[in-house]
């Protein structure tokens, strides 16, 4: 059996003639067998450039933040094609990973590995040590663990562990200067194998095998057996021949019984994810190929000369080196974990999906160094997205959060650290004029005797007629849908009842006391403030002297923006909310008065807010007081005005704990006289919309993990903010005449902070409209 170093150095040395010399990397003779030796292919000679020389010592710079994303980082073109920042701004280097190399030993002088080279390196052929004769096992251990100094390059996974297990046969390795000798290192089975095994008791997370050749004996496949046993990674290179598949070696992976899905093959492509032209391509093996970067990969040889190395040798210590880097970052994965994310996060090249070229694609640690698969907040099953959590409704405006900070464990049982408070979205404001218009609807009332019915109408609706009988056109009316409907009945001299349908319950209770309004388009006289759709109503009202008593119900749902992001939740109460309205109203002479008190139950918002399992899915319940009064002062005047108080309390469901309470406000105040220039009418409203005036939810969230128990540390209880800052106030002027058959009306308004955002310009308008009966 015959196995070969799979790379092969560019040297950076010129010849007397000015031209560099050509090297060739030799591959090992049998293991056991015999056989002669293969030699890679030549490679194009390029040199290594020289450092830049230290520029002249200026005045000491003011000291910078420390980064990750420094000058020795952007030389290193493994490290910046499979994105290690990800990994490096979360911490992980690679500290206390134990990372094998199985190779030609490593330069025991360097500074490069100083204190990182594990007691346990040995020779397992025999070697009188683990000093490399032959530059190829240092420069593989540079890029997995080359020390980050500043200088030049460093390695993908730089404080990791490297557990050094030579392997190549005593004097097949020739001394050379690093620069211009052939090499001709052989290694024989039964020394890779017991590399392995001895990797596996030293407790290494992967073992980089930079080598390749034929089948593989049983006995080193016993070994490997072993070593994924134990939960350990492999990573094999696949060769040099540009082949359709991988080298026979390699092709270990694809035998489930002894890879266990976690033996990496590597090929190799330059820094633009291509595939090198020599490089034995995915095949037979794509389920177990992975891609990265191989193309003239800087490291120091046996003598600490840095050279380019190009090859696959060279693009498997990149996947060990993140392997590596996962492995500190994640103590919780299993090897088989690992190798499920790399290949899952791997950037797709060539055909779509995995393919004969790239296998499963190119190295990325971007992804996966992100949150995969379904998340949950830690310590509950609570889902949780990472860009949508929560949408607050209009009430909350421009409600700021000083920040939701939380664990949440991904599909891997991950713990990642995430502020929650990103993923709320604030409801957007509506125009104003276009909804109070009721553009595309018409509206129709009919009386008789004690029963009147009203309606509003959409001219576009679909569906099957409801209207049979009306002062629409045939044609109209079989395309009707009825937006909203109210019917109204007195039960003899003091008793009332009203049906609605798309109305409110104040409306409908408002409609029973025949305390009329001015016809205000957008400083509302009703304040809801909440996006609620309302399905059905009922009321009734009793007259007692000169008191009115009313009692009514509502139910519908929420409308809250954003409502679709949870659609997949099975509770069949999504949404839902129930409203009951107790009100008293009594006369005196020509002021009318009316108060109320409403209870609202939210079966899964907050005041129109819907918010996911990850902000605890919260429920609640409001209760409501409003006092309203209007004085016709003679001479046309007439006054009015309302005022609401609102207290809510929220209660936090989904295995989350915590809570809270929330007050409301609303007003409204206007005047108006009617015959100003005869038989015409002026009036001015001032109101603010249902506004949140503080409070909120208290949530306990996650903020400290424990990998080695599986449980949360640390839960802190954090507000989440519904008060906003800014305050909607309308204005509105409105003016209306008798013209002909009909009323012509003008509406101006103005609003400040629409939708109770400070940031948003003022939001203006006029709207003019001519109205008759028939």
């Amino acid at each position: 059996m015959r196995f070969h170093l799979t790379g092969s150095r560019r040297s950076a040395r010129i010849a007397g003639t000015g031209l560099s010399p050509v090297l060739f990397l030799m591959l090992a003779a049998c293991g056991g067998g015999g056989g002669g030796p293969l030699v890679t292919p030549p490679p194009i000679v390029t040199p290594a450039p020289s450092p830049t020389p230290s520029p002249t010592p200026g005045p000491t710079p003011s000291p910078t933040p420390s980064s990750s994303d420094t000058g020795e980082y952007r030389a290193t073109v493994g490290a910046v094609s499979m994105d290690a920042l990800a990994a490096y701004n979360r911490g992980a280097t690679g500290a206390g990973i134990g990372v094998a190399v199985i190779d030609s030993g490593i330069d025991t002088r360097s500074d490069q590995f100083a204190g990182r080279i594990a007691a346990s390196s040995t020779s397992v052929a025999g070697n009188d040590g683990i000093a490399d004769q032959n530059g190829h096992g240092t420069a593989v251990a540079f890029t997995i663990a080359g020390r980050r100094d500043g200088v030049g390059t460093q390695g993908v996974a730089f404080d990791s562990t490297l557990i050094v297990l030579r392997a190549d046969r005593p004097g097949s390795c020739s001394s050379g200067d690093g620069g211009g000798s052939d090499s001709g290192c052989k290694f024989s089975t039964d020394a890779i194998a017991r590399g392995v095994d001895t990797a596996r008791m030293a407790g290494a997370r992967v073992i980089n095998i930079s080598l390749g050749g034929s089948d593989m004996p049983a006995s080193l496949q016993g070994a490997i057996a072993r070593a994924t046993a134990a939960g350990i990674v492999l990573v094999v290179a696949a060769g040099n021949d540009g082949a359709a598949n991988p080298d026979a070696f390699s092709a270990i992976a694809n035998n489930s019984a002894v890879a266990r899905n976690q033996v990496i093959i590597a090929g190799w492509v330059d820094s633009r994810d291509q595939i090198a032209e020599r490089s034995n391509r995915a095949g037979t093996s794509a389920a177990h190929y992975l891609g990265a970067v191989g193309t003239s990969v800087r490291a120091p040889d046996q003598n600490g000369v840095d050279y380019l190395w190009s090859g696959t040798s060279f693009a498997a210590p990149q996947i060990a080196g993140a392997v590596a880097l996962l492995a500190q970052a994640f103590p919780n994965l299993s090897g088989a974990q690992i190798v499920e994310l790399l290949f899952r996060t791997a950037r797709d090249a060539g055909a779509a999906g995995v393919d004969g070229i790239y296998g499963q694609g190119v190295l990325d640690l971007t992804r996966a160094f992100q949150p995969v698969g379904a998340s949950s907040v830690a310590g509950s099953s609570a889902a949780v997205s990472l860009t949508a959590n929560g949408t607050l409704s209009a009430v909350m405006g421009d409600a700021a959060q000083a920040g939701l900070g939380a664990v949440i464990l991904d599909g891997y049982g991950r713990a990642f650290a995430i502020d929650l408070s990103r993923t709320l979205a604030q409801a957007r404001p509506q125009p104003a004029l276009a909804s109070a218009l009721g553009l595309g609807s018409s509206s129709v009332a009919l009386a008789r005797g004690e029963t009147s019915l009203s309606m509003t109408l959409s001219a576009v609706g679909r569906g099957d007629a409801i209207l049979q009988r009306s002062a629409l056109t045939a044609t109209d009316a079989s395309r009707a849908r009825v937006l909203a409907g109210l019917v109204t009945q007195r039960m003899g001299s003091g008793l009332s009842v009203a049906l609605g349908f798309a109305q409110g319950a104040q409306a409908v209770a408002t409609r029973l006391t025949g305390m009329g309004e001015p016809g205000f388009l957008v400083a509302g006289a009703t304040l809801p403030g909440i996006d609620g759709g309302a399905r059905q109503s009922a009321a009734v009202r009793q007259r007692l002297g000169s008191w009115g008593l009313t009692g009514a119900i509502e139910s519908g749902r929420m409308l809250a923006p954003g409502a679709a992001l949870w659609a997949a939740d099975a509770r069949a109460g999504l949404g839902a909310y129930d409203r009951a309205l107790f009100a008293l109203d009594r006369r005196f002479g020509a002021l009318a008065t009316m108060v109320s008190a409403t209870r609202l139950d939210e079966a899964d918002t907050i005041l129109g807010a819907r918010l996911g399992p990850g902000l605890g899915a919260t429920r609640a319940t409001s209760w409501f007081g409003e006092a309203s009064a209007r004085v016709e002062a003679g001479g046309g005047w007439s006054f009015g005005g309302r005022w609401r108080h609102g207290w809510t309390t929220a209660a936090v469901r989904d295995g989350l704990r915590g809570g809270g309470r929330i007050r409301t406000t609303a007003f409204a105040a206007d005047l108006g006289k009617d015959g100003v220039f005869g038989g015409d009418s002026i009036g001015l409203r001032i109101a603010q919309p249902l506004r949140v005036a503080g409070g909120g939810v208290d949530l306990a969230l996650p903020t400290g993990y424990d990998y080695a128990s599986g449980a949360v540390t640390d839960w802190t209880v954090q507000r989440l903010n519904m008060a906003p800052r800014g305050r909607e106030l309308d204005v509105e002027a409105r003016y209306a005449i008798g013209l002909g058959a009909g009323w012509l009306e003008a509406n101006a308004f103005h609003r400040r902070d629409p939708g109770h955002i400070a940031a948003l310009p003022a939001d203006r308008g006029v709207a003019l409209r001519y109205g008759f009966g028939f």
